[in-house]
């Protein structure tokens, strides 16, 4: 970039308007993981026929290393290039475009077949070369020669070269990829954008969500760190690889709730979790009846040798006997009477949680205490954190945290559980936040899952909206599992697990099938976990681990469901059923599948396959592998007929394999 004027010039010729990805013309970052490669288009011209030439740069910002490749041109003036990031970090990249005279000489000569119109072409080159020779270096004198034998050549009958050798010395390939190594820039077009790469969790994860207080051996007892260590190898075993846990500190004990969100808890109510704080310390402290600070690291490493990594509530409110109510007042909103406003999301009251006042005149020493408590959790060996309610805060400063934070710790995941409004869930989603909560709890039918999956997968925010889709939380009881239908669990689960590369589930409640409303029209719990010790049958015989185990290494085995950019549905001619596919480029991995909605009644139909998206031919036979039964098929061409009896199993989830070539190539069961 040496060279380029730093203030306007009317003689900068060359175009650069858009590159590609971006996010708000480059307000914010798009996002990536760290191995994927970022392809950058970028849309570049300049006036009359001149050529050019575009080169994109990439570099981690703050790094000294930069990277340099030419970009492609394709029709209609657009411009490609790829680039690979290889760590997770903040990265920039910048398309760089000027007029490249000296192409533009050789593609002008190249049509021409008049003497003289090639005999003033070659001076003209020749005048090129010795403006160029200043800058070429250890080239300087190959340059020198060039520009020697090009006057020669177009003196009038000094050489007796004909226009044909005339035209090969001037367009001699070697001697123009010298010139390409010293280009002109002083009059180049740049924009840059910037990319956040994230680990590969980021991208790929299964959540597992527990109250580590319900982990007792005994009912009636209240859980602890120890406890949960026993527990471990149960979600490991389910092929889950986060483990949440809601929050772990201190719980207040002014206004605490008791069962079912009662206001009149009895002395051993053991409280919400998220009413965090009391006498005994706040949101860097654990609750004393979960364990010490040893046993949380101890629990740490054995989630790890087990191969789960443990996630972080981070829910920025207070109990009204946090310690900050005492210390720091000013960083509430009080009533007229002096009291402290606790919050509310009518008709919810929330008498025994005490909002953060985002525009108190103390706002800076809010914002460095709230990212202490994140830069504590991590220095105990936390990487990824699940935000309450993030759209309830200031945005600004998630800006600056989540900034903040993976400057130093890139490894850092941010879940954002924001069910919220579709525009404010977006700009948490660019405002850096790893991954976000979705409307899937409540897409139930047919075209508004196809409908809210294509947006999510092909629409203006897939480079920056990481979905993870959940069927249930500890909030939301959705009314199609209030059935307790073991279809319904089953449909909703498989959906979750194949329709997004990010998903999880709050249990023991969804493999036991917990399905009990508070009240009629509530999505609440009866008998919530939020308020009360549970015990949990693990060993019931209908559980839906063995089936959770399965969807868990399907997702694993196959590549085509780790990612959402390849999502692609299916015609099929039945409103109850569902069929879509996903595929891998890179390991030709390709899953088809097919849900039955309707958790009562066989349902069955035709289903329509692109053949092309899938690289299949229309004329070879190819096998599908329900990696659920086991059973498989051969099917021919693109329409082929599904039957699902949901008592059976309510899904199909094929892998497809290609180039069959005989009977014997597959093994197949009708």
């Amino acid at each position: 970039m040496a060279g380029k004027p730093s203030a306007f010039d009317g003689r900068i010729r060359a175009v650069v308007d858009a590159v590609l990805p971006e996010v708000d013309a480059g307000r914010f970052a798009a996002k990536r993981i760290a191995g994927e490669a970022v392809d950058v288009e970028a849309h570049c011209f300049t006036d009359g026929h001149d050529q050019l030439r575009v080169v994109l740069a990439w570099a981690a910002i703050g790094a000294s290393e930069q990277h340099e490749i030419d970009m492609r041109a394709e029709p209609n003036d657009v411009w490609r290039a790829q680039f690979t990031p290889p760590v997770p970090g903040r990265y920039r990249y910048t398309v760089t475009a000027w007029v490249d005279h000296f192409a533009s000489w050789r593609a002008e000569l190249a049509r021409r077949d008049e003497a003289d119109d090639v005999r003033t072409a070659l001076q003209l080159g020749a005048a090129m070369l010795d403006a160029l020779v200043s800058r070429a270096g250890s080239d300087a004198p190959m340059l020198m020669e060039w520009a020697t034998l090009l006057r020669a050549s177009a003196a009038d009958g000094a050489t007796g070269m004909d226009i044909a050798a005339m035209k090969a010395l001037a367009l001699d390939p070697a001697r123009a990829a010298v010139v390409l190594r010293h280009p002109d820039r002083r009059f180049s077009s740049s924009q840059s954008r910037d990319v956040t790469v994230d680990r590969q969790r980021a991208g790929f994860s299964s959540w597992y969500e527990l109250f580590p207080r319900s982990t007792a051996a005994e009912p009636g007892h209240h859980g602890t760190f120890r406890d949960l260590e026993q527990r471990l190898p149960y979600v490991a075993r389910m092929g889950f690889d986060v483990l949440y846990l809601p929050p772990i500190h201190p719980i207040g004990r002014v206004h605490r709730k008791g069962p079912n969100n009662r206001l009149d808890a009895e002395p051993q109510a053991v409280g919400s979790p998220w009413a965090i704080g009391a006498a005994e310390g706040g949101h860097k402290h654990i609750l004393a009846a979960l364990g010490s600070m040893q046993d949380f690291h101890r629990l740490l490493a054995a989630a790890s040798k087990a191969g789960l990594e443990i996630a972080l509530d981070l829910a920025f409110q207070c109990a009204p006997d946090h310690p900050y109510v005492q210390a720091h007042p000013t960083w509430f909103k009080h009533r007229p009477d002096g009291s402290i406003q606790y919050a509310e999301n009518p008709p919810k009251k929330y008498q025994d949680i005490y909002p953060f006042d985002f525009e108190s005149d103390d706002w800076r020493e809010l914002w460095d205490e709230l990212k202490s408590v994140v830069d504590f959790w991590i220095a105990q060996g936390v990487r990824i954190f699940r935000v309450d309610n993030p759209h309830t805060k200031s945005f600004a400063f998630w800006e600056w945290l989540i900034s903040e934070v993976q400057r130093v710790h890139p490894n850092t995941i941010f879940l954002a559980e924001a069910f919220t409004r579709p525009k404010v869930m977006q700009r948490l989603a660019k405002l850096g936040f790893s991954q976000s909560y979705t409307y899937f709890t409540w897409r139930t039918g047919k075209q508004e899952l196809i409908d809210y999956f294509t947006e999510l997968s092909h629409g203006a925010g897939v480079d920056y909206f990481r979905p993870n889709v959940w069927p249930n939380t500890p909030d939301i009881l959705h009314e199609s599992l209030q059935s307790g239908a073991r279809a319904t669990f089953s449909a909703r689960l498989i959906l979750a697990a194949t329709l997004s590369a990010n998903y999880g589930i709050y249990g023991p409640t969804y493999e036991l099938m917990e399905s009990t409303p508070r009240g009629a029209g509530s999505e609440e719990y009866r008998d919530s976990e939020k308020y009360q010790l549970r015990h949990w049958p693990l060993d019931r015989e209908d559980s839906l681990w063995p089936l959770i185990q399965r969807i868990n290494r399907i997702r694993r085995d196959n590549p085509a469901l780790q990612s959402d950019r390849t999502l692609t549905f299916c015609p099929i001619d039945n409103d109850q059923l569902i069929a879509y596919a996903k595929h891998d480029a890179a390991s030709a991995d390709i899953i088809l599948v097919v849900v039955n909605l309707d958790p009562y009644h066989t349902q069955s139909g035709w289903i329509d396959i692109d053949l092309a998206v899938l690289g299949l031919s229309a004329d070879q036979p190819y096998q599908v592998h329900d990696l659920l039964s086991e059973q498989r098929f051969r099917w021919l061409g693109p329409r082929n007929f599904i039957l699902l009896d949901p008592n059976r199993m309510p899904a199909h989830v094929f892998k497809v394999r290609r180039h069959l070539r005989t009977e014997r190539d597959f093994d197949y069961f009708l």
